[in-house]
């Protein structure tokens, strides 16, 4: 497996040659200061090239993650022959510099999602955190959403109202602002009016129409992918469930293959993401692995440990409730498959997703979720793992 590792840009507070240090040459970054729908431009693209290549430490950009999707197309509203044409052509430029892999989620409104970003862990670390009844307290004391009553557990509900009964504004405020942590790059975050504004451009919009919606693009895009010899791969959804009231459509095996059907072409692939899968009750993700993987194109590796009301929170790499091992072993099958095929890119990029915050990672100001000494250890125990599948096999 090819090793990468994302990075933010020149915002980064890890450096490449810190990146460079943890063994990985694939760097994984996007151009985030450019607003969703613009064209990302070769000149864009050849800067962010250069900054990588000026490091002098052996990286190279060889996954996008992510070319964002406009909100429209999601909708279904607006001047979408204008949109999809922009994305086709940031496509064509991405491939004319060499970059051939796109990592994209069709997550209407927002991104991954956590209520806490500093969960306590023994001695000292945090880790991300997925708490039903803080996100509950949310939807249903702040944002005031009606119908989410119906989306949580009465228990959940009940210890929601504890919770918000017991909390201060700056406890309200710590839940809104790491709710928004997910936003990719400099993306404005919402205040809890602007959400429930932003929330009211989705009235109506259900699970059907949403995949037509998707399915819409796929026909759009996937066609141009496969002419430039570029490979698209979503991402699942992160928690893998309805959230805000918004129907979310890759959260399970039924949505993958409804998804890779629908424009069936190799071009048209999977990101594994083996946390946000692995956050679904339903999701047997090594058995997801083996079902699709001739569409896999990249893989994030983490672990999430789950709690019956919901919940959830992010692992050590090979500690959580997925069998990394048994993960890995899919993945490894698969690239020897594929080099038995002749294939070029028989190997398969992955990086360590979310890790704790460990050590010199506290108060470093890393992006949530992405710190350097927690995703370099979920790194060192992947490549041990890889290292000894493989010996085994050969």
């Amino acid at each position: 497996m090819i090793e990468g590792w994302r990075w933010f840009g020149p915002v980064d507070k890890i450096t490449l040659p810190e990146v460079a240090q943890t063994g990985a040459t694939a760097v994984v970054t996007a151009l985030h200061d450019i607003p969703y729908g613009v064209v990302w431009s070769v000149e864009d693209i050849q800067e962010r090239q250069k900054i990588i290549l000026a490091a002098e430490v052996g990286l190279s950009w060889q996954v996008v993650e992510s070319l964002p999707i406009h909100e429209d197309i999601k909708k279904g509203t607006g001047d979408l022959g204008s949109l999809f044409a922009n994305y086709r052509q940031s496509m064509a430029n991405l491939a004319a510099c060499g970059v051939e892999t796109i990592c994209y989620n069709f997550m209407p409104l927002l991104d991954w999602t956590r209520t806490t970003l500093n969960a306590p862990l023994r001695g000292g670390g945090t880790a991300l955190r997925f708490s039903a009844p803080h996100m509950a307290a949310f939807e249903l004391f702040m944002l005031k959403r009606p119908e989410a009553e119906d989306d949580y557990t009465p228990e959940a509900i009940s210890a929601a109202k504890i919770w918000f009964q017991q909390s201060t504004v700056q406890m309200q405020d710590v839940l809104l602002n790491s709710i928004m942590a997910g936003l990719p790059g400099a993306y404005d975050r919402y205040s809890v009016d602007s959400l429930r504004n932003a929330l009211s451009g989705y009235d109506g919009l259900g699970r059907d129409a949403l995949r037509a919606n998707y399915e819409r693009f796929l026909q759009e895009v996937i066609p141009a992918a496969a002419d430039l010899g570029m490979k698209m791969c979503v991402h699942p959804d992160d928690p893998p469930r309805d959230i805000l009231g918004l129907p979310r459509i890759v959260s399970d095996a039924a949505d993958i293959d409804w998804i890779l059907s629908a424009v069936p072409d190799r071009a048209n692939g999977l990101t594994l993401c083996s946390g946000s899968l692995g956050a679904n009750p339903v999701n047997d993700v090594p058995a997801i692995a083996r079902q699709f993987a001739d569409r896999i194109h990249f893989a994030h590796l983490r672990n999430v440990s789950k709690e019956l009301d919901g919940s959830f929170q992010e692992a050590e790499h090979l500690t959580g409730d997925t069998d990394m091992v048994d993960l890995i072993a899919a993945l490894l099958a698969e690239e020897a498959r594929r080099a038995d095929e002749g294939r070029a890119d028989a190997q398969i990029v992955m990086r360590p997703d979310h890790g704790h915050e460990l050590g010199p990672d506290l108060g470093r100001g890393a992006h949530p979720g992405y710190p350097f000494v927690g995703r370099l250890r979920g790194l060192a125990e992947l490549r041990g793992v890889i290292a000894g599948l493989s010996h085994s096999l050969n």
